[in-house]
């Protein structure tokens, strides 16, 4: 069977249905340079191309530089007959320039250089490489996305064609969202990583940044016979001082006739890494018992009226804002990460290919927190303050404390996310003219915490307490008391919160093309999507001595002294005894005066003497929720081209319809005799989305591309969001309720772009882009007291402050609103060139650069600062409602990116450069408004040495100049929210392939 001249993925850029019109009507002639996605063309391969662009792993075609002009480049070897053979680094540019070139819509591609050698250590940090794209670290280590301003939940992830949803419990919080973790997997199973930027029919909805294919293996596009490739890295971190491995494997075999193709590959790797530095858990106001010796009650420590004046000292100190929790301390992340790929194509006719693939990856990690600290948060009644200073922003930017809530924490975390993936697809040539691919598959990721235990140690009277935060990344924190003396620490709290979330996704495809005639084609199919969440959180939590007096509610063996009792003779706890250990900090980055040494709880000691893991664990309301969701329905698209008056073209339009429906699964609760029952809560509902999308790319000369697209787009809402049920945060005096009824995000999104190869290997481009989203939920936020939410008050977690007084203060009430919607627009330019014209071995230097700029506004509500001191009580007024314009969460107006290379036939260097500007990251609280990331400069670099053909030597070095990670919040007053290191990480080993 002869293969069309035009049978490549004629994708998405568009421009307008007018245009579509005229294009449909003129006639058709065959673009046969431009418009065809370059392969390797092997016996076996059908005449089918996937009507959804990048369907399979895209390999580089090994000696055969013909697919593309872009993928002629500098001469790397010459064979006897004088051929050029081109290979490495500059082959996996060639193969991504000639996707992107080849394609209608905004596509950018990444490329192995070869089978199980990814240029990243991480997909995210390959992925930070594109034009438009920022990720967000974790540990260090890039965990999400953020494409074109938007966040890591409007970026759809398919592996191998299927939608799936991956989940980590990597960080501070487990990701229980719609959001990709691409740090659950190994980047050497990855071949290629193709990402959409614009929509088209013939592309999966729900994503208005991106739609991002990750690519596994794709045995029959490889060589022929037996390939076998190892590796081997030895990784070390000089700020842990740890070794840890890395390895990996492929074994891949293709019959001589290029109708059967199996692949086999794994990859493992294990590190421990530490991250210091130091943090406030946010700022706020509260009112102290003194100030500089004047009394602010009438009685000390608790009880009494409130006696300060407007504008007297008790009230600035009162209204300005302080660190709720100031402290230092280390964080170890152990990572052991596993992940395994398997491939079969079968290839019986050049009219058929079936494929199968499966997917298995395990990440675990322990997550080991120590801190040395003072709980300024809700215990300001009982605290003295002198020698203060209040700068400009309204923050008591340092402080003298007696009476200080000192406390020590030791904090473990055990998870592991499982993930799971089998597929299949069968490509089927009906005739010359009309062919269909049938897919589906099925994907479960599994995130599991069987330990999430805390035990602090409290001195509720220490002397001297001072902090400095004049340097605000940087604070001085010391402590007045002797912090390493068991005798003045009580075991005063436990925890353990175990939970388990799991995402399934059932997917099923029909597509099918239809060559009218020469110049039109006609792309239609079906789907069906059922997507599963559920997510189940559990606590063990007690306060040893939860009331005034008594018996504690642990054990049952000591007497509870009044909580008014903070002196020596207060028993509020277990003494600490043997139940401790000494916690030296490190290099966290503190100034010359900051106490580094603390007595914290020993876990192992603190759990087997309260015995916290044969406590019953109680249901966390909160945390216990589910959402399954539905979609069905189907797409048309007409692909076109030909000439218009000489000019070539090529162009889709199409209609897609999603039918989604949506049942959201809650829990509220209720107490009655002094005994809490909770109840589930499922509503359910329906809605439809027709999308359409329309896509125009030009060619004015053999060397240039115009593009442009409009089309509708929608994410579906936040799954946190859908929820019944509500939660309740009595630390931070917080109510959060969830709502089922919220709308998509729904958006138009225009595009328009030009592009210049003007030479081999090299590109210059500028794209424009702009989004009007029409449905965009927000927070809706009010004051008000406990007993307005009609919650009961068994919901209020124990521990908190809020369970011993609930109206102690206003509460901050929210819950997502349907909201008025927001705007984005923005501007990436790229350029990549080789350096082929010049002499000697400047010939093999090239680089790549790009540059971003998004601009977007929104309107926000949250509650800003207390104004007023509430009387007799002294209780901090309401926080009042205060609506602001902002960019989008997770939006940095600028980023750049570059790489310099060097490649010739032995040795290759790379050195990279990523720099991200300050971002908002989401809404704050205790009248902070916004929270957020200062900017960030990462820098890596590697260098390779072939021993041999078939043996390598590398180093690489990620994060080179150990780049903080500085988090602010308040977008006003960039208070210190944490500020922390990771240090750097080098990695030595060897390739070998045969």
């Amino acid at each position: 069977m002869s293969r069309h001249p035009c049978r490549g993925s004629l994708r998405l850029a568009g421009a307008s249905f007018g245009a579509m019109a005229v294009a449909l009507l003129m006639p058709a002639a065959a673009l046969a340079q431009a418009a065809e996605v370059p392969e390797a063309v092997t016996p076996g391969d059908p005449t089918q191309q996937d009507p959804s662009p990048a369907q399979t792993a895209i390999v580089p075609a090994e000696n055969n530089a013909a697919a593309d002009p872009s993928a002629q480049v500098v001469p790397q070897e010459e064979t006897a007959a004088g051929d050029i053979v081109v290979t490495g680094f500059r082959q996996s540019l060639g193969a991504a320039i000639a996707l992107k070139r080849n394609t209608v819509s905004s596509v950018d591609a990444i490329v192995a250089e070869d089978i199980a050698k990814f240029p990243d250590q991480n997909l995210a940090e390959s992925l930070q490489r594109i034009p438009g794209i920022s990720i967000q670290r974790d540990a260090g280590e890039g965990r999400a996305i953020t494409v074109r301003g938007l966040g890591a939940q409007f970026t759809r992830v398919r592996v191998n064609g299927l939608e799936t949803v991956a989940t980590s419990t990597d960080g501070a919080s487990s990701n229980r969202d719609r959001a990709f973790d691409f740090n659950v997997f190994a980047s050497e199973l990855f071949n290629s990583i193709v990402v959409h930027k614009t929509a088209e029919a013939s592309l999966d909805e729900g994503s208005l940044g991106a739609v991002v294919d990750l690519n596994t293996g794709n045995p029959l596009a490889g060589k022929y016979g037996l390939t076998f490739v190892a590796s081997g890295q030895a990784s070390y971190n000089d700020l842990s001082e740890n070794w840890g491995p890395r390895l990996a494997g492929l074994l891949s075999y293709k019959n001589p006739d290029g109708t059967f193709g199996v692949a086999l590959s794994a990859a493992y790797q294990n590190t421990n890494n530490f991250e210091l530095g130091n943090n406030t858990v946010r700022w706020a106001q509260g009112v102290f018992d003194s100030v500089d010796g004047t009394p602010c009650f009438t009685q000390p420590n608790r009880g009494g009226t409130y006696v300060g004046t407007a504008g007297g000292v008790c009230d600035q100190v009162g209204l300005a804002f302080h660190p709720r929790i100031p402290r230092y301390g280390s964080v170890r992340h152990d990572r052991e990460r596993l992940g395994i790929t398997g491939s079969v194509q079968w290839a019986p006719t050049e009219s058929t290919k079936v494929s199968l693939d499966a997917l298995y990856s395990r990440f675990k990690e322990t997550r080991e927190e120590k801190w040395g600290e003072v709980l300024l948060r809700s215990n300001e009644r009982q605290m003295n303050v002198s020698d203060y200073t209040i700068d400009d922003n309204n923050n008591l930017i340092s402080a003298t404390i007696d009476d200080a809530w000192v406390r020590t924490e030791h904090y473990l975390r055990q998870s592991q996310t499982e993930f799971y993936q089998i597929g299949g697809s069968w490509d089927q040539d009906v005739s010359e003219n009309f062919r269909f691919t049938v897919l589906g598959g099925y994907s479960r990721s599994n995130a599991t915490i069987p330990v999430e235990t805390t035990f602090v140690f409290d001195d509720r009277d220490a002397q001297g307490f001072s902090y400095d935060y004049s340097d605000m990344k940087r604070p001085v924190i010391s402590f007045g008391t002797s912090v390493t003396d068991p005798a003045n620490f009580q075991l005063a709290e436990i925890r353990d919160r175990p939970s388990k979330t799991v995402n399934d996704f059932r997917t099923a495809q029909l597509r099918t093309e239809w060559d009218v005639t020469e110049g039109l084609k006609i792309k239609s199919g079906a789907m069906y999507r059922r997507f599963s969440f559920d997510t189940q959180g559990f606590s063990r939590d007690a306060v040893v001595c939860p009331t005034a007096g008594g018996t504690d509610a642990v054990l049952g063996t000591i007497t509870c002294t009044a909580s008014s009792n903070i002196g020596p003779t207060g028993v509020y706890g277990f003494p600490a005894g043997n139940l401790g250990e000494i916690f030296t900090l490190g290099s966290a980055g503190q100034p010359g005066g900051t106490t580094t040494e603390f007595l914290i709880p020993n876990i192992d000691a603190a759990a087997d003497f309260t015995g916290l893991y044969g406590r019953t664990a109680s249901v966390l309301v909160g945390d216990t929720r589910s959402v399954t969701e539905e979609v069905t329905g189907g797409y048309v698209e007409f692909d076109v081209e030909g000439d218009l008056l000489g000019l070539r073209y090529a162009a889709n339009a199409g209609m897609r319809y999603a039918h989604t429906a949506q049942k959201s699964t809650g829990l509220t609760s209720a107490s009655a005799g002094g005994v809490t029952t909770n109840t589930e809560v499922t509503v359910e509902r329906s809605y439809d989305d027709w999308l359409p999308a329309v896509n125009v790319a030009l060619f004015p000369t053999e060397d240039i591309v115009l593009r442009g697209a409009i089309s509708k787009v929608i994410t579906r809402p936040s799954l946190g969001s859908l929820t019944p049920g509500g939660s309740v945060d009595g630390f931070n005096y917080r109510v959060n309720f969830g709502n089922p009824q919220l709308d998509p995000f729904r958006a138009t999104s225009f595009d328009v772009s030009a592009e210049w190869y003007f030479a081999p290997q090299s590109l210059f481009s500028v794209a424009l882009f702009k989004k009007n989203i029409a449905s965009f939920p927000v927070s809706g936020t009010r004051s008000g007291t406990y007993a307005s939410t009609g919650l009961p008050l068994g919901v209020i977690p124990a521990s908190s402050p809020a369970a011993q007084n609930p109206e102690g203060q206003l509460w901050q009430i929210s819950g997502p609103v349907n909201g008025e919607g927001a705007s984005l627009k923005g501007m990436e330019i790229a350029l990549q060139a080789s350096f082929t014209f010049l002499p000697g071995f400047l010939k093999n230097v090239g680089f790549l650069a790009n540059a971003t700029f998004v601009d977007s506004s929104a309107s926000y509500s949250q509650g800003g600062p207390a104004t007023t001191i509430v009387l007799p009580g002294g209780t901090l007024g309401a926080l009042p409602n205060t609506t602001r314009d902002a960019t989008l969460y997770g939006l940095s107006k600028r980023a750049y990116n570059g790489t310099l290379y060097y490649e010739d036939k032995k040795f290759s260097a790379r050195a990279s450069v990523s720099y991200r500007s300050p971002y908002i990251d989401g809404a704050s609280a205790t009248g902070n408004l916004f929270e957020g990331y200062d900017e960030t400069v990462n820098v890596d670099a590697s260098i390779r040495y072939k021993i041999t053909p078939s043996f390598e030597l590398s180093l690489e070095g990620t994060n080179l100049t150990d780049e903080y990670r500085d988090r602010w919040t308040d977008i006003d007053a960039q208070r210190n929210y944490e500020s922390n290191h990771f240090g750097r990480t080098f990695m030595l080993g060897g390739r070998f392939k045969m």
